[in-house]
């Protein structure tokens, strides 16, 4: 048995200690519902989905972005057609109305193929743009859909959430407040080794002791201290030697 500090006996009258058993089965309830609050299957799921809206965020502004410097190739590409154009034209109106010498009129006519060529390859170009830009916009698209979606089924998850959370915190104020009056009627120093207990353990410090066996640890107790379990006053504050909670003994006790 490793060695344990001196303990302060306590002792407190049975139906104080019976008492406990409230407290420690209240506080129980109150450990559940915390952990049914951490546990819904809609955090996780909440998480996930600000994880994916934070990359669609980011995609988005991304493809926006995109388009902003298509949109600058493409003014750049039009512009560079109708320079053209307007040569073409300008050219044409020209030999069409003979004006300059034959040398001159077959110099435009040279031109106005090698402009026409260019041009066919700058619409090219202007129309590879477009497509470009037609797909980031369908891309964009595709993105926000997604981003509504998700958003929407965020909003439907945190609304359940937040309703079950409402129904939990109610449930938690009423035990809380049986708590606070079953505590009000304890013994203080009996109420202040089970809260010390219960601090120490992250459990409830007290548990019956059911057909000799703590309720706590769920082990049996020795043979020696159901003894002295026998042996003890009815006031005397029990305690189990494994858990070092409180043990309050009931009718099936077995001692």
């Amino acid at each position: 048995m490793p060695y344990r500090p001196q303990e302060v006996l306590v002792k407190a009258a049975p139906a104080d200690q019976a008492k406990l058993l409230d407290i420690a089965g209240l506080d129980q309830t109150l450990s559940q519902l915390a952990h049914k609050a951490k546990s819904f299957p809609e955090h996780e799921a909440i998480a996930k989905a600000g994880v994916r809206l934070t990359e669609l965020n980011n995609l988005i502004v991304a493809i926006t972005t995109e388009q902003s410097d298509i949109k600058k190739e493409l003014l750049r590409a039009d512009a560079d057609v109708d320079q053209v154009r307007s040569r073409v034209a300008k050219d044409q109106s020209r030999l069409d109305a003979g004006q300059g010498s034959p040398k001159e009129l077959e110099a435009f006519q040279h031109e106005l193929v090698s402009l026409g060529r260019r041009q066919n390859e700058l619409e090219e170009i202007e129309l590879e743009i477009m497509e470009r830009m037609e797909s980031a916009q369908a891309r964009e698209k595709e993105l926000r859909t997604e981003h509504d979606a998700i958003s929407a089924d965020v909003a439907s998850m945190e609304s359940k959430r937040d309703g079950a959370l409402a129904a939990i915190s109610g449930e938690e104020i009423v035990t809380r407040e049986m708590c606070g009056i079953l505590a009000s009627q304890i013994d203080d120093a009996l109420l202040a080794l089970y809260t010390k207990l219960s601090e120490s353990i992250s459990a409830p410090g007290a548990a019956a002791l059911h057909q000799r066996r703590c309720q706590g640890c769920r082990l049996e107790i020795n043979a020696v201290d159901i003894e002295k379990f026998r042996a003890a006053a009815a006031d005397e504050v029990l305690r189990c030697e494994e858990c070092r909670r409180i043990l309050v003994r009931t009718s099936d006790s077995g001692l």
